[in-house]
């Protein structure tokens, strides 16, 4: 790890002020820290913001949820409100990560992990993420793990979190204080596409800082998580979905549908909620539905299974969210 130097914020101000001229946010520190030892990032400054006042629920006017940028993952799948309107939200936390990092792991830096492409990692290969304008190995490499939807020519990188997979189900909205002010992002356009610059990942400017997440009123809707993985705890999704659906006189009334483990952010496609929507539940129209999400999708290789694997786990999903009404 390469020397660095520590500030500790006292007030959001402060710690705007740190990143707006370099400094790296650090909070739970369970990703960073090993891209720092790996020296993958080298930061010449770290922000510590564990001190600010950024751990609280928050009951909002709409009916909605607040939840502070450093509330960790433990606690988040804990709350009460959370468990009893946002059950795929806990359901996705508890799929996610160990115990212990759950107790170290915060929202906002949740949502800003990196990838786990291995070529990410290992800086005797080229990435453009890593290095921009170096090359993807993982295309024509080892790419069992990677994105079969909105990939580039640059990479064909997926992202990890399973919280922002459930989070992008039930519309969140991300809430960032920066030097011009606070504003809010919705999720769905939070993460970018990699297209050629992969390096940038997020819609965040420059100094600004998620400061927490705001979950709308819950709707009348059954919710599940689905996690398709290489062992029963602490891997990675091969395939996620988080579906957040509600059936009025007989017919599919709102659905929302997340995916995870298949493109480089937490994907979402308004086209098969629309399918759906207004629909008798029918296994016909579960394989429409698949078919649409999969239309374009590519596979690399070593991760063509993915496309039949997001197929089966889809219809299996939707059909558990539909048995949930009957």
């Amino acid at each position: 790890m390469r020397p660095f130097d520590y500030h500790r914020a006292d007030t959001r101000q402060d710690a705007v002020a740190a990143v707006s001229t370099g400094a790296t946010i650090i909070a739970g520190g369970t990703n960073l820290l090993d891209l720092m030892k790996l020296e993958v990032m080298a930061p010449p400054t770290l922000v510590d913001i564990t001190r600010l006042e950024m751990r609280g629920f928050t009951e909002t006017e709409d009916g909605g949820l607040r939840i502070g940028a450093l509330v960790t993952n433990a606690d988040l799948a804990a709350h009460p409100r959370v468990r009893k309107d946002y059950p795929v939200l806990s359901m996705a936390l508890l799929a996610g990560a160990s115990g212990q990092l759950r107790n170290k792991a915060t929202t906002g830096g949740n949502l800003l992990q990196r990838t786990r492409c291995y070529y990410f990692y290992d800086k005797a290969t080229p990435c453009n993420k890593r290095d921009p304008g170096a090359g993807c190995a993982a295309i024509g490499g080892a790419n069992r793990m990677h994105a079969i939807l909105g990939a580039s020519r640059s990479c064909i990188a997926t992202h990890p979190s399973d919280m922002a997979v459930a989070m992008q189900a039930l519309e969140a909205v991300v809430e960032v204080e920066g030097p011009e002010g606070s504003r809010q992002i919705p999720l769905l356009a939070f993460h970018r596409l990699p297209g050629d610059t992969p390096h940038i990942e997020t819609e965040l400017k420059a100094g600004e800082m998620i400061v927490a997440v705001r979950l709308p009123a819950p709707t009348r809707s059954n919710q599940t998580y689905r996690k398709v993985r290489d062992r029963s705890s602490y891997a990675f999704a091969l395939v996620s979905i988080a579906a957040v659906v509600g059936i009025e006189n007989g017919r599919i009334a709102r659905a929302r549908l997340a995916f995870g483990g298949l493109a480089h952010k937490p994907w979402r496609d308004p086209a098969v909620e629309a399918l759906l929507e207004g629909e008798v539940p029918t296994s016909r129209l579960f394989e429409k539905a698949a078919d649409l999400l999969l239309a374009e999708a590519e596979g690399q290789g070593e991760n063509d299974f993915k496309i039949p694997l997001a197929r089966r786990t889809l219809k299996a999903t939707l059909a558990e969210v539909m048995d949930e009404h009957a």
